[in-house]
């Protein structure tokens, strides 16, 4: 029977697989990778919590496909607290670190990328379900909508678990991997497999449907005479999408094709010089995606504006209402002139108020 090393720290393993812990980080390069991080991560906390706050306050965004749109965000935020965890237990200090603790900075990113892949997939099945339909959104109901959310971030907790409940190498030393020195070389090649196996299939299932929506849309559009903006709205949607999955595959791919490398024992592959640089182009995902938010839906990008402008000029907006005399307040009786005079006021406090028109008329 093999012996287990589950009281060993990390140094035991990293010496075992001769992995490189990058003990020349220190002094000035390991305070500009910290800058770096650092930077980085409070981008990713404030960008992705403004997606978040933007679909819960603007009714326009109250449907399954924008509360799954913020459910990745609440993954790419979760990325953000897991690269945290990632920063101040890497480098030299990995070595010092317990079993316990290097399984939980692994399970830490494996589910933050497990609940992107999921939430992308059921955003493709979502966006499946409204496009065969020709409708904007999908029938899904809140109820429904808020199983998928939990299921996705159920099945995201359990496969960042997966090392933990027993699929590793502590028992067995010699089939750990390189780059994980705790996880089994079988393990990599399971999970990079499987993840780019369903990049796959989600990136040929959104062309499909992208191509379908072009072809309907060019037919429809010469026998309706509906608004072309309202035509047009499903396309937009799935460009949003397949920007979204391809920034996802693009920054991805990489380091899983370097897990399974690793994961297939290739020894001459130079996996150990490249892993930091496809670590951070992952990280540069949980960035990318609120940027393509804002830039691929003025509706999305007019309401964090407004959230953005409103907040700093609320205080001077009630100085300057309290000295407006009541009179003035109260000189028009007509409701819907009231409600156009607050669109204005709204709009030259915030600016592109109109952007919302734009975006899901």
């Amino acid at each position: 029977m093999n012996e287990c090393y589950y009281d060993k720290r990390m140094d035991f393993f990293y010496n075992k697989t001769k992995t490189d812990t990058a003990d020349e980080w220190t002094g000035l390069q390991l305070i500009v990778v910290l800058c770096f991080g650092t930077f980085f991560c409070l981008f990713i906390f404030i960008s992705n919590s403004l997606v978040i706050a933007a679909v819960v306050k603007n009714k326009r965004f109250h449907f399954p496909f924008y509360y799954l749109l913020a459910n990745l965000a609440a993954a790419d935020f979760f990325a953000g607290i897991a690269y945290v965890f990632l920063m101040f237990n890497t480098g030299p200090v990995s070595k010092t670190l317990t079993v316990n603790r290097w399984f939980l900075r692994q399970g830490l990113l494996d589910t933050s990328l497990t609940a992107s892949l999921v939430n992308l997939l059921v955003i493709a099945v979502e966006r499946h379900m409204s496009i065969m339909r020709m409708k904007i959104h999908s029938n899904l109901t809140k109820k429904r909508v808020t199983f998928l959310i939990i299921s996705i971030w159920a099945i995201a907790i359990f496969m960042g678990a997966v090392p933990t409940l027993g699929w590793n190498c502590l028992c067995d030393i010699t089939v750990c991997s390189s780059l994980a020195p705790i996880y089994s070389r079988s393990y990599l090649v399971f999970w990079s497999v499987l993840n780019l196996v369903v990049f796959f299939i989600m990136v040929v299932v959104y062309i499909r449907i992208y191509m379908y929506v072009q072809r309907k849309t060019n037919v429809l559009s010469s026998h309706t005479s509906g608004s072309i903006s309202r035509r047009r709205t499903p396309v937009k949607l799935m460009k949003t999408v397949m920007t979204v999955l391809g920034a996802f595959v693009v920054c991805w791919t990489p380091g899983l094709v370097v897990l399974l490398l690793d994961g297939l024992n290739c020894t001459d592959c130079g996996i150990q010089n490249v892993k930091r640089w496809f670590l951070l182009l992952a990280l540069l995902n949980s960035v990318m995606n609120p940027i393509i938010y804002s830039y691929k839906d003025d509706e999305m990008w007019g309401t964090m504006k407004r959230m953005i402008c409103c907040s700093s000029e609320d205080k001077s907006q009630e100085r300057r209402s309290s000295r407006i005399p009541s009179t003035v307040l109260c000189r028009s009786t007509d409701t819907s002139g009231h409600y156009i005079e607050d669109g204005i006021i709204q709009g030259t406090i915030c600016g592109k108020g109109d952007l919302g028109d734009k975006g899901n008329s």
